[in-house]
């Protein structure tokens, strides 16, 4: 809580004024009590009824002031606490995009969503509540025993007594029930992470007709929530009663011991209401103090969570913003593995293994693998995804290392093996690479890809909306839109991940055609599982397990090299394989 505190500082004027207006507050409803000793004592005794009208002026008077105070006090707490809320919500998000995939893998994006969203609120709530209640309960509390002494110093005790005892109840409670919050935090990840794969996947839950297995699911985590949320509530809805209980015992103790003395002739009836008075707002306060406990509970299990976040670095950073001169004179390749090796997180095992290649301008090259062979951790290392764990990876003859991550994205195009279109328009996502793309360039990339004519017998054609998570256009056209999407730019590297997995075999191989007489000096790399995907690329790598068992041209390695002999005899019969 106290690192996220620093984002106060820019609200100041909100964090001073507004609990000086709740102050202000409490000291007019501190007043009160004494007003109504003045009616009973003065007034009614001597039925004075125009001092009675007077006092209750008053008494109006101090609660409509008080409620313009109450009024301006929640203009500023809650500016300040949405203002702080947005603050950490932007930074957060700014933060999450510097991470890497291996953070962002680690951390989860169910997790990363409820923390960004459920754990700022929680923070929100705390900063609100710290401004409006957290100077005026204690003040109400040690105000209100004050005002007791100052009319009756022995009646006074039993305040000291019963606010120690709440003190205790208070203790035991929170004691018992702050562990639990962190928990429950937890317990809301799991139930967004199952939500998210319920409305992602609702396509392949459906068709195999999971419905009520996923339901089981998120009954069994809502169901463990609300069990740790019950468990906790027990535990709170203790306080309350506890806290009112011995109250009502001080308020008993007030009424009996000040009847006493006033009938002893040293207290008057209305200052043994002041007391009553003054109990009921102790009771009240130490009930919002309670409450705040709770409150700051939450925000402070928040806030370790929040931290995590920021607390995590990024194991991928630039070393310069300046862009790095290239000299292009040089015959130099394009993309260059050296001896490049790679194992995810802390896992001791190897995704790729002593990687060694080099791509010139203008070639293609395919890579094919049984699935699991490490195809996609490969390519991801070009555009420094993940950093490789061993050896180098060379663009232009400089690590990748070296370059600005712009410098370096900005000249390789894209497309995932899960095709991802943005809520917008068609325009709007194939404008992503570049802002300014005219319409021409646009309908070219469009062209390249395969996509136009699906594109122009659309209603708005190139202004036709794309529903959340693509919805309304199938696999093949969602991986031409991707495809198109990263040939807008112009890339000189251009990688295909698994991309026309979706397209028919007369699709793919007059898009893979377009992309190579669009532009002789782009590297293209075709990730497939397809042989005839790759089977006329300049070079095609083979992986297996992790390992580049052969590199070369489609005639050599189906001679020479039995893993990729297997993959084609296992897809194309002799005579295609052989041709």
């Amino acid at each position: 809580m106290r690192r996220l505190a620093r984002y106060l500082t820019f609200f100041k004027k909100e964090v001073i004024i507004g609990p000086i207006f709740k102050l202000t507050e409490a000291i007019f409803e501190l007043i009160v009590p004494l007003v109504m000793a003045k009616i009973i004592d003065v007034g009614i005794q001597n039925q004075n009824k125009t001092y009675i009208y007077q006092m209750g002026g008053v008494m109006i008077l101090l609660g409509v002031v008080g409620l313009g105070c109450a009024l301006v006090c929640q203009y500023f707490a809650s500016k300040a606490s949405q203002g702080v809320g947005t603050m950490i919500r932007n930074d957060l998000f700014r933060h999450i995009n510097t991470l890497s995939h291996a953070e962002i893998d680690k951390l989860g994006t169910s997790s990363l969503v409820n923390r960004i969203t459920n754990d700022v609120n929680q923070i929100q709530v705390a900063v609100a509540m710290l401004i409006r209640l957290v100077i005026r309960a204690p003040f109400l509390v040690i105000g209100a025993t004050i005002m007791a002494m100052s009319i009756n110093l022995k009646l006074s005790l039993i305040f000291w007594l019963a606010g120690i005892l709440v003190a205790i109840v208070l203790y035991l409670v929170m004691k018992k029930s702050i562990p639990f919050y962190r928990v429950i935090q937890k317990k809301l990840d799991r139930i967004g992470l199952i939500t998210r794969e319920n409305l992602e996947g609702a396509r392949v839950i459906r068709a195999f007709s999971k419905q009520h297995a996923e339901e089981r699911r998120f009954e069994q985590a809502s169901e463990d929530h609300a069990k740790t949320a019950i468990g906790v509530g027990k535990i709170s809805a203790l306080l309350n009663p506890m806290t009112f209980t011995i109250m009502n015992l001080a308020i008993v103790l007030i009424i009996w011991f000040g009847g006493t003395q006033v009938d002893a002739g040293f207290l008057l009836r209305g200052e043994v209401i002041a007391l009553v008075n003054y109990m009921t707002q102790i009771s009240l306060a130490l009930v919002v103090v309670a409450n705040l406990v709770v409150i700051f509970t939450k925000a402070s299990a928040s806030a370790t969570r929040i931290n995590e976040v920021f607390d995590t670095s990024a194991s991928i950073i630039q070393k310069q913003d300046k862009n790095l001169t290239i000299d292009s004179s040089q015959a130099v390749p394009k993309v260059a593995f050296q001896d490049v090796s790679f194992s995810y997180g802390d896992s001791n095992e190897y995704a790729l293994e002593h990687i060694s290649f080099e791509v010139y301008p203008g070639e293609t090259v395919g890579i094919i693998g049984a699935t699991g062979s490490g195809k996609s951790t490969l390519i991801n290392l070009i555009p420094r995804f993940y950093e490789a764990t061993q050896g180098s990876v060379l663009i232009d003859g400089i690590d990748v290392k070296e370059y600005p991550f712009k410098q370096l994205r900005t000249q390789i195009g894209i497309v995932p093996q899960k095709a991802v279109l943005f809520h917008g328009s068609i325009l709007d996502n194939l404008r992503w690479a570049d802002q300014h793309a005219t319409q021409q360039q646009i309908e070219k990339a469009v062209e390249i890809a395969q996509g136009k004519d699906f594109v122009e017998k659309l209603p708005n054609q190139y202004l036709t909306e794309i529903f959340q998570g693509a919805k309304n256009v199938s696999g093949g056209q969602k991986q031409r839109l991707t495809i198109a999407r990263a040939l807008v730019s112009q890339p000189k590297i251009l990688i295909l991940d698994d991309s026309s997995s979706a397209l028919d075999f007369a699709t793919d191989a007059a898009l893979r055609k377009a992309i190579k007489q669009d532009s002789e000096d782009r590297t293209v790399f075709i990730v497939s599982q397809r042989a005839t995907s790759i089977k006329y690329a300049d070079k095609i790598i083979v992986l297996d397990d992790g390992c580049m068992v052969g590199i070369g041209t489609h005639d050599e390695l189906f001679e020479n090299c039995e893993v990729y002999h297997e993959i084609c005899m296992s897809q194309l019969n002799s005579e295609e394989a052989s041709r």
